[in-house]
């Protein structure tokens, strides 16, 4: 049986829910209690109606599914089509107070298990470090958005892959292609001539550096996007030595994508 949330857990995830400026809004709080069959408090403040209705649940019932049911129905990205700058920063505090439940909120709006947090600063620390870390190499901007504290918390894996994720995205908004994975490089990168150059093409020298890089993204893909997408995290564990490198490796791989063209197609 799974535990209950405490009540400093109730009340962390009830505060990142009804924060004033990145949290729910008193309409949204009044469809997702009745959505998930809590009793309503009423409207008072944002945050005490949130933490009323969580602690009634889970006091009457003894288990916190319908509080978990509140957060994934909160957290569907589809939500926030017409606002999408709303979701991450109520992503970000949400899993702040999740990490010492040893829960996290994805990118997708799933809920997932992490190591329980220890201490408030851990997470940040850990990102910190790394970022500064980065920084120092000169890593790609668009891979250091990744070193926040909600994704290296755990044991660094969730940055890497989120910043393999945003390879993916950066070919798909250069192209127009909706592909992911092996069939997106295939598409992108490879033809005669491909749709994405990353030199002139024109010697036998060139022409390998593109098979090349190629080959690059499309290992780099298999190993971070393909196996992790049926393996439990825990199977996959790394330090931060290996996440710096990794991250910047996909640095690396953004850098030779900016600095690509789009050949003409006859």
């Amino acid at each position: 049986m799974k535990p209950l949330f405490s009540q400093a857990e109730l009340e962390a995830i009830a505060s990142a829910l009804g924060d004033t400026e990145a949290g729910l809004k008193g309409t949204e709080i009044e469809l997702l209690i009745s959505t998930c069959g809590m009793t309503d408090p009423g409207p008072i403040t944002k945050r005490t109606r949130i933490y009323n209705a969580f602690a009634q649940s889970q006091n009457q019932r003894r288990d916190r599914t319908r509080v978990l049911g509140f957060i994934r129905h909160a957290m569907k990205p589809a939500r926030y089509v017409r606002e999408p700058g709303r979701y991450e920063p109520m992503r970000t505090n949400l899993n702040f107070a999740l990490a010492f439940a040893g829960l996290v909120v994805t990118e997708a709006g799933d809920i997932e298990s992490v190591p329980v947090a220890t201490t408030l600063s851990e997470a940040q620390r850990r990102a910190s470090e790394l970022r500064a870390d980065l920084e120092t190499r000169g890593v790609h901007p668009d891979v250091l958005e990744f070193c926040r504290a909600e994704l290296v918390a755990d044991d660094y894996f969730h940055a890497v892959q989120e910043a393999v994720k945003s390879v993916a995205a950066k070919m798909r908004a250069k192209t127009g292609l909706t592909d992911d994975g092996s069939t997106l490089v295939d598409r992108a990168l490879v033809g005669n001539p491909p749709m994405i150059a990353i030199n002139s093409l024109a010697s036998v020298s060139e022409q390998g550096e593109q098979r090349g890089f190629a080959n690059l993204v499309r290992g780099t893909f298999g190993m971070f996007r393909n196996p992790t997408a049926h393996e439990p995290r825990i199977h996959w564990p790394m330090s931060k030595g290996d996440a710096q490198d990794l991250l910047t490796l996909v640095s690396l791989i953004h850098r030779r994508l900016d600095a690509s063209y789009m050949p003409a197609r006859g």
